[in-house]
């Protein structure tokens, strides 16, 4: 089945977005991949290094987010930590929890050492549909990532949202807001720990 951008038809958006990833993780320093809900919703947060980079970060982009932010976050313990302290810099009340946010799911390669991205990353510049040793397709990651922000531009306007994600997700969701090819989600500028970044239409509706 053939997957689409959400956003592919988007004039213009009604809303502002940033993406923030996590900062540092128990994983990260681990070394392995941590893609399971099972796991990622209860284990593996922060590291005090991921902390200092939040706090840091935040703080650094808190004037263009505006006081009126909206924190949205995958349920990952990781982002939710992330969330967490990106409100409390923004004096926001409250984290929205959306699953739609989760990190991407890796399949066979839970577990295994981190060095197995690149496997898949290879795979997806070939076939952005294909969902070898179980992962979610890149396709996917992008449906559900974008299909978020789809939502909440129906659902709203004139608001600012901080969508708290991991690295794969906010690679996959720069593309469709680009309007480009999930093939091309690697070769897009990284998203470094805890980084903030504007989340803003390319290319042309429809492309």
């Amino acid at each position: 089945m053939r997957r689409e951008n959400p956003l592919r038809e988007h004039d213009a958006l009604r809303n502002r977005y940033f993406g923030l990833r996590h900062g540092e993780s128990e994983a990260n320093l681990a070394q392995i991949v941590l893609s399971d809900p099972a796991v990622g919703t209860v284990r593996y947060g922060l590291s005090e290094r991921g902390r200092a980079q939040v706090r840091e970060s935040v703080a650094a982009a808190a004037s263009e987010l505006g006081g009126e932010a909206r924190v949205l976050s995958s349920d990952f313990t990781r982002t939710r930590e992330t969330a967490e302290l990106a409100a409390e810099v923004l004096g926001v009340e409250e984290v929205e929890l959306e699953v739609a946010l989760r990190e991407r799911f890796f399949g066979a390669w839970e577990g295994t050492s981190n060095e197995n991205y690149q496997r898949v990353w290879a795979h997806d510049a070939e076939d952005p549909e294909h969902e070898e040793q179980g992962v979610e397709s890149a396709a996917a990651v992008v449906e559900r990532v974008a299909g978020l922000v789809a939502r909440l531009e129906a659902e709203h306007e004139g608001e600012t949202f901080v969508l708290v994600s991991h690295g794969d997700a906010l690679q996959l969701l720069q593309t469709a807001f680009l309007r480009l090819s999930p093939a091309t989600h690697r070769e897009r500028e990284h998203w470094a720990p805890a980084e903030v970044r504007a989340l803003e239409l390319g290319g042309e509706a429809g492309e």
